[in-house]
């Protein structure tokens, strides 16, 4: 199978499943928008509910009209992990990680065998910023067409390609083209040179006659930043000043720097601040605005399918709102990051109750699928670089991790992975301590441990190494290889679509998961004590039988009845 294949969608098949009502996409959608900043972690900790006792599966209504049939909408998908080349390891001793270091750290990701099960098994990678930038994350780019020099070269990146393609794995990269670094050559002629050819590539608010006031979109405070007498537009911060997507020059060069990473071998990008580019200010919100980011996310994309018409690119649009989302599905982005989700598998993890998200998916999904024409695939994940790590908001829970883990990984599209989630890391803003290096041995014994940046969340023996879980199979690792094994071995769970089940209680979430050839249940006990549960028909009229995998032994299906210990996930078909 090729990198790219598995992630296009083949085709769509009827199914009786529950109809989807156009004018319900909506009203199930969850609502409210999310800027990145301090203190956007998810919250919705909870006490755990009381031990429930045996409940039962209320029958379906009789009088319920039979739903018609429609198309499955199928999300052919990979498991992407997503990389801070300067944490993960270091090759050349330096302290700071590389793409060699990747490169040494492959099989560990996807050996590309699928009878072994020592490696995690993901079949994409997301790196983060790899360009030449003066600050240690690389969101402020100042050569757009080279590798940063801590991180290596040209032809070690061409090499981390070949070597991804041999094991099956697709690589995507970010692309910052909202702003560039105020050391970018270009925006140091535009702020030297009110006569230069690229005074215009930056948006200076004496030049446009704009007042040098509001506040940003991007977050707190004033965009405005004075430099030489003049006033610059920096939503994010005053060292990553913006574009002006309004000169053509400006949308070019871009495009043809994304055309220029697909022909050195990227497999598609990961674009940052995607809502940004005409979105500067709080004022700007509008639906104008959007029609204009839409309009030029759909012209790159175009662009895009000069060189590569597979490329997947996946957008950041931080946003709680489907419908917000949704616009650029529309012959731009392949997938959107779904916040939404993320805060609503964390929020039940910890509440350790089910809050029925496959009612909520099903609902964006017809909308996803209507906006799309059926070719979207959602990016779903738990935290990401800009959010405190999800072991330190389940308050280092390890039960509950295997559970969140267990949602996201059967979930429809692309599950996304932040490096070291697998092993349970930890971290809280300021963003370094988010991004602390991977830990490899909490022994400190790995050649290739990175030390950029001292550990504070995972010293010592608060998280324990890979090196400490790879053979330990009770371990949040072993969790994840069993979890991503089971979804690359279920065309159900890798690829199909999503549908409500009513498990009859309150701390176990339940859906399936269907192709148009197979269907199959997913379980998942939230909580520290048994349950037992009645299987009925899902809404297609498909019984489930058979159990085809459990994280616990203690899991049994009798008939019926289904029992499952605490903090355990079954998948039945």
């Amino acid at each position: 199978m090729s990198k790219l294949g598995a992630r296009r969608r083949k085709y769509r098949k009827i199914l009786g499943i529950t109809a989807l009502l156009t004018g319900m996409l909506l009203a199930g959608c969850t609502s409210g928008t999310n800027t990145p900043g301090e203190g956007d972690n998810p919250e919705g900790a909870g006490e755990a509910l009381p031990a429930a006792e045996e409940q039962q599966v209320k029958p379906a209504d009789k009088e319920t009209p039979q739903a018609a049939s429609v198309e499955v909408d199928e999300q052919p998908s990979n498991v992407f992990y997503e990389i801070f080349v300067r944490s993960f390891y270091d090759s050349n001793g330096d302290g700071i990680g590389d793409l060699n270091g990747i490169i040494e750290k492959l099989d560990y990701l996807n050996d590309g065998d699928p009878n072994t099960t020592e490696d995690l098994g993901i079949t994409g990678i997301w790196l983060m910023p790899i360009n030449p930038s003066p600050s240690y994350h690389g969101y402020d780019v100042t050569d757009y067409r080279s590798i940063h020099p801590d991180y290596g070269t040209m032809d070690d990146f061409k090499r981390l390609m070949e070597e991804a393609d041999k094991r099956g794995i697709q690589v995507i990269m970010d692309l910052v083209v909202n702003h560039s670094s105020v050391q970018h050559p270009w925006f140091e002629e535009s702020a030297s040179d009110t006569q230069s050819d690229k005074r215009d590539w930056y948006v200076w608010a004496e030049d446009q006659g704009k007042a040098p006031s509001g506040s940003s979109a991007a977050g707190s405070g004033s965009p405005w930043h004075l430099k030489n007498g003049a006033h610059y537009m920096g939503a994010f911060w005053d060292g990553m000043p913006d574009l002006n997507f309004d000169n053509e020059e400006v949308q070019q060069e871009m495009k043809d720097i994304g055309k220029f990473w697909l022909e050195q071998g990227a497999d598609g990008f990961r674009l940052d601040a995607a809502k940004h580019i005409f979105e500067d200010l709080a004022s700007d919100k509008s639906e104008e605005t959007l029609a204009k980011n839409v309009a030029w996310w759909q012209e790159f994309r175009t662009s895009m399918n000069e060189v590569n018409p597979d490329a997947y690119i996946v957008g950041e649009v931080w946003e709680n709102a489907a419908s917000s989302i949704s616009p650029y599905l529309d012959k731009a982005f392949d997938s959107g990051f779904n916040f939404g989700l993320a805060e609503k598998i964390i929020s039940a993890v910890q509440n350790e109750r089910d809050n029925n998200l496959a009612f909520t998916l099903e609902r964006t999904y017809g909308l996803f699928s209507k906006v799309s024409g059926g070719e979207f695939t959602d990016a779903v994940f738990l935290t990401n670089h800009d959010q405190n790590r999800v072991f330190t908001q389940l308050n280092r829970n390890v039960d509950q991790a295997k559970m969140a883990a267990g949602i996201l990984l059967t979930m429809p599209g692309n599950p996304f992975i932040y490096y070291g989630e697998e092993i349970g890391m930890q971290g809280s803003k300021p963003d370094e301590q988010i991004r602390e290096p991977m830990i490899w041995s909490n022994t400190g014994s790995d050649k290739g441990q990175t030390t950029w940046e001292p550990l504070k969340y995972n010293e010592g023996d608060r998280t324990q190494g890979v090196e400490q879980q790879l053979n330990d199979d009770q371990s949040l690792l072993a969790r994840y290889r069993t979890l991503i094994q089971w979804r690359n071995e279920m065309p159900a769970l890798r690829d199909g679509a999503i549908g409500q089940y009513t498990s009859g209680h309150e701390q176990v979430m339940a859906y399936t998961r269907m192709t148009s050839e197979k269907q199959a249940l997913v379980v998942h006990n939230l909580s520290d004590t048994e349950v037992v549960i009645t299987l009925t028909e899902d809404s297609g009229g498909h019984v489930f039988t058979s159990m085809a995998h459990a994280t616990a032994d203690g899991a049994v299906l009798n008939g019926a009845e289904l029992a499952l210990p605490p903090y355990t996930t079954a998948i039945l078909e």
